[in-house]
């Protein structure tokens, strides 16, 4: 079964959920969790920005707390895990997570997703969507709850996918 599963964070309680499914697999496979943070300045680019040493700190910095948390919470269940601050700016996020999940040689990939639809999802993107796509990995989204979802002990839903080698163009 799965013995390395690759785990993207961002600290947003989507990610939080994508973890807590990660965990779960690890408790019942044994697996070892690597926990990826991305830092993207296409996140925040409008193509006017300039870079300085102090924006790409901060960025650095708030990385290291995301991935510090994530790293804690693992080993709080008792998990092996391990982290990686990607700083690989001007890439897309999905190329280097998947780059990263095929060089640490993971088993699975597990991801929050938000589920966005419409105008939203054309306008914002999907990192999840991109990496399930781009991905010869099995892929396991995990949604944030909708809002008809969200009563007392709700949780997010989980989805699996085949590598994406099976997916339609």
């Amino acid at each position: 079964m799965y013995q390395r599963i690759l785990v993207p964070v961002d600290g947003s309680p989507t990610s939080s959920q994508g973890l807590a499914e990660a965990l779960k697999l690890a408790e019942l496979t044994g697996a070892r969790l690597r926990l990826i943070h991305v830092i993207n300045e296409l996140t925040f680019s409008s193509g006017f920005e300039i870079y300085t040493p102090d924006v790409i700190g901060i960025l650095k910095e708030g990385g290291e707390q995301i991935l510090a948390a994530a790293k804690a919470r693992v080993e709080a269940a008792g998990i092996a895990v391990e982290t990686h601050l990607s700083e690989n700016f001007g890439s897309r996020v999905c190329d280097i997570v998947v780059d990263d999940a095929l060089e640490w040689k993971a088993d699975l990939i597990v991801i929050g997703s938000h589920g966005r639809r419409g105008i939203n999802r054309l306008l914002i993107g999907s990192d999840a969507e991109q990496i399930l796509r781009k991905s010869p990995l099995p892929v396991l989204l995990v949604h944030a709850p909708r809002a008809t979802d969200k009563q007392p002990g709700a949780k997010g839903r989980a989805t699996t996918a085949a590598p994406s080698s099976a997916l339609p163009a």
